[in-house]
Formats: C-alpha cells, structure tokens, sequence
C-alpha cells in the first residue's frame, strides 16, 4: 500500500453511483453520489486527488464503468467478482439440486406411491425404496434413478465449491471468526464476508450502525402509526437479495445452537407471528456478525467483547 495513494470505492447502481475517498490512514477525504452517466463521472473524475485506485462491487453495470475509469487511475479494481461468483454459481447448483428432489416427490406422488417425506432423500432409504417397494412403477424407476445421481452430483460439487471458498486465503481468517458465532454456518460466513467485501473493499465501516446493516440486508419493515395504531408494513424491497434469503433461512435454524438467539425467537414467537420471529433473529445474527468484525475478534458471550459495544 503506498502513502501518497487514495483509495476510492464505488457501490454501482443502475441510475447512481455512490463513491467513497480515502487516504491510506484510511481517513475519509470525499463521500457522495453522482448519477451512473459518462459525463457525470468524466466531471467527478476531475475533482478527485491523485494517485488513485478504484474500486467497485461487480454488478451487470460494472463492465462499462471499469472500462471508462481505467485510464484515469493507476488501478481498477472489481472486488471480489470471481468469488462472488462462485458462491452464485453454488446458488445455481442448489437450485438444480432443489428442482430434482421435487422432481421425485412428484414421480412418487403421481403413480401413488406411499413414502416418508423426511427420509426420502437420505440414500439407504431411497436405495430401499426403489428396490423393494411393489408400489414404484418400472416406468419411472429410470427417472427416479437419474434425479437421485443428479442430486449426488450437485452434493459433491456443492461440497467442492464451498471448500474452495473456505480455503481462499483473503477469506479464511474473517471466516473463522465469523463461524465462532453459534449458529452461523459456512455459507452464512461466505456471504456475508463476500458483501462487506464488496461493499468496502473488505471494511465493514460503511455500516455506521447495526441498524444500517439491518436495513441494507432488508430485514426491517416501515411503521405507520395513526392514533394509538402502529402497523407494520412488509420487510424493504430496498434490499441484497442474496444476503436477504440467506439470513432468513439461517435465522431458521440458528436457534438450535445458540441459546440467546433461541430466546430472542422465543420471545417473539409468543406475539403470534413465526416469520416475525424469524426475522427478529436474523437481525441479531447481523448484530453478531457487525461485532466480530469490527473487533477483529472471535464471539463471545454478551458482555465478554473488549470495546464498545456495536453501534
């Protein structure tokens, strides 16, 4: 990293780009917004000082953008484009493997044959299935065993694309630490580390507060009160999808493994909304994770961080 440089990140949109200006004590020398245009950025590239590196999130609007900005910086940067990619192209793979186990259920169904909908896809009984039922039709016995090889193809490769994440050196030391949280897994960890990432070149200080990484991740909804009335509204469409879905569906299980969170579910359960709990955990879970890495520490009980608590 050289003293005399400035380090600019860029969060790309559609209509918008906003941009960040560092030096490299990491202080802030510019911060703002410019409209997603060749002229705007041809403006904006003249006020910024020099030497400068760029660096953007990959998007579908990255490609003309790195291209008009490479001659007015000594280094353009994507962050993370190919391990992003990675982990959607997993996301592809479980899709796939999602498809070919309905696909199954619906073998089974149509030709009405009985079966244990929670064991159907562990190997030896489905092998049993197969093999000794009188009831699975020989019309379909190829098909079932086609979508069951697919499925055990997609495991493997699942498999082999999350190791591979999980052994990149610029990942595993924040990945480590991310998965002393109780409940949260591998994938969790990769995601989230692959949004802070983008986001601020592997700073997660863009988010000022836990609430900001709250409404960034789309796990909050708008109030409107009127009386004594407060109405909840749906869960932001302003979102990352991706860390979106990812979140929820961990929240689902995280209570199992962590006590606190199990509370916090708990707690909420008992006003009589399941996908309000849900949510209410996977925000803690954001609130966890925003600690870790600010701190540079693995987890430990509530209390028990050196600091400031997360803001």
């Amino acid at each position: 990293m050289r003293d005399d440089m400035y380090y600019i990140g860029l969060d790309v949109h559609k209509r918008t780009i906003s941009y960040c200006v560092k030096d490299a004590a990491g202080h802030v020398h510019q911060e703002g917004k410019i409209g997603s245009t060749r002229r705007e950025l041809d403006a904006w590239i003249k006020t910024l000082p020099q030497p400068r590196t760029i660096a953007m999130e990959a998007t579908i609007f990255t490609g003309w953008i790195y291209d008009h900005l490479l001659p007015h910086a000594e280094k353009v940067k994507v962050a993370i484009r190919d391990r992003r990619r990675t982990l959607r192209y997993r996301n592809l793979v479980l899709k796939q493997m999602v498809q070919m186990k309905n696909r199954i259920s619906g073998l089974l169904m149509e030709t009405g044959v009985s079966y244990n909908k929670q064991r159907l896809h562990k190997l030896g009984y489905f092998t049993e299935l197969i093999s000794g039922n009188e009831e699975v039709d020989e019309s379909i016995r190829p098909l079932l065993k086609l979508s069951r090889e697919t499925i055990v193809r997609s495991q493997r490769l699942d498999y082999a694309l999350v190791s591979s994440l999980e052994r990149d050196p610029l990942l595993a030391e924040r990945l480590k630490r991310l998965r002393t949280i109780p409940g949260v897994g591998p994938i969790t960890a990769l995601t989230w580390a692959l949004l802070t990432w983008a986001l601020e070149i592997g700073d997660v200080s863009r988010f000022q507060s836990v609430k900001q990484a709250i409404s960034y991740c789309g796990l909050c909804s708008a109030e409107r009160s009127s009386a004594d009335k407060l109405v909840r509204m749906p869960i932001s469409k302003q979102r990352n999808k991706h860390i979106q879905q990812t979140l929820v569906e961990a929240a689902k299980l995280a209570p199992r493994y962590n006590h606190e969170l199990a509370l916090v579910y708990e707690r909420e359960q008992q006003r009589g909304n399941k996908n309000r709990a849900t949510l209410a955990v996977a925000r803690k879970m954001v609130a966890y994770m925003l600690a870790v890495e600010r701190r540079k520490q693995n987890f430990v009980l509530k209390g028990e961080f050196s600091g400031t608590a997360a803001a």
